[in-house]
């Protein structure tokens, strides 16, 4: 059986990013950065401890691809609004025929809301 274990997020500000993502998805800090590190690197990890992914949040040039999250919501309008007042942006709006909505991150990440209720 294999899991994600950690969706890596490099990027240029490493304090907004590590903060943007803490909040985003009420996680905590696990690994802190070393003190004076140019390139710091930290893990942001599930506190209820349900089991999801870790974050890693890691200040270097991205040398590969964007990431791309689906963050699954019953209350998709509420999340969207909360994640547009810490920093996010609409970058497609909901079309009736999905159930999701891309946002992107403080520097551009696409990532999706999706609609998980029951229809």
């Amino acid at each position: 059986m294999i899991k994600v274990g950690s969706i890596v997020i490099d990027c240029k500000d490493f304090n907004k990013m590590s903060t943007f993502w803490r909040e985003a998805l009420h996680y905590e800090v696990s690994k802190l950065p070393d003190p004076g590190d140019t390139e710091p690197f930290s893990i942001l990890r599930d506190k209820t401890g349900s089991g999801g992914p870790n974050v890693s949040i890691d200040r270097m040039e991205p040398l590969r691809g964007k990431i791309h999250l689906d963050l699954y919501t019953d209350d998709p309008n509420g999340e969207i609004e909360r994640l547009l007042k810490i920093g996010a942006k609409v970058y497609k709006s909901h079309e009736p025929e999905t159930d999701f909505t891309i946002l992107e991150d403080p520097e551009g990440n696409l990532f999706c809301i999706v609609d998980v209720r029951e229809s």
